[in-house]
């Protein structure tokens, strides 16, 4: 076994490549950053106060602010009881909550994020309750600014898709669209070919038709 001993910078580099004896690179990461567990659902969490959140932006299209809105899950929405509950066509819109409470929400919501109160748009579940988003929690709701449907609910009904067809597992779509929802679909490798949502890395596992709810469209004013 050959023992490599440092002298001087330039010599101990010569006679460590001529040797063998080069210490190996560490390797670079190849996965993204971890991203933390979600809260779990709660309605009585607190609106954010008034004027503390500021919309984000990427890609031109409209990101709630972390800090306010970071997503929040409904346990009865498990790994094991997805196909009784966000796979099941119909489902979501048991949990849906109504129109009375959402619009009592959005005006706040709106208010916490510095917007009109008559700000057109969709009061928008982070994570979809066709993902297993908590239904009433203010932490999992925003005014998403724009038209309706608008592109996150292609999103999220790809990522449903996926989670349905086993392509992805459910806490990491979860994770994904309440992290970035513009990038999420790439981000737990997906790709859509000719319409198909199927894995990156395996562009033959696609996910087989439509699954569960699409397109929540919370039209809340």
């Amino acid at each position: 076994m050959k023992v490599c001993t440092y002298r001087p910078l330039i010599a101990a580099l010569l006679t460590a490549v001529l040797a063998g004896c080069v210490p190996a690179r560490s390797p670079e990461p190849s996965v993204r950053p971890s991203v933390p567990d979600l809260p779990t659902g709660d309605k009585s969490a607190p609106m954010p106060a008034a004027g503390t959140c500021r919309l984000g932006n990427k890609d031109g299209q409209p990101l709630p602010d972390p800090t306010c809105t970071p997503g929040a899950i409904n346990p009865a929405v498990t790994q094991g009881t997805i196909q009784d509950t966000v796979c099941k066509p119909g489902w979501a819109k048991t949990v849906r909550p109504p129109t009375s409470v959402t619009g009592r929400m959005k005006t706040s919501s709106a208010r916490s994020y510095a917007l009109a109160a008559d700000q057109k748009g969709e009061y928008d579940h982070l994570v979809s309750l066709e993902l297993g988003g908590a239904p009433d929690d203010p932490r999992n709701l925003w005014v998403e600014p724009g038209p309706i449907p608008n592109p996150k609910d292609t999103v999220e009904n790809r990522l449903n898709q996926a989670v349905c067809s086993g392509l992805v597992p459910l806490a990491t779509a979860q994770k994904a669209i309440a992290a970035d929802w513009v990038t999420a679909v790439d981000d737990v490798g997906l790709q859509v070919t000719r319409g198909h949502v199927c894995l990156h890395d395996a562009p033959t596992r696609c996910a087989s038709g439509r699954h569960g709810d699409t397109g929540e469209q919370l039209r809340t004013g």
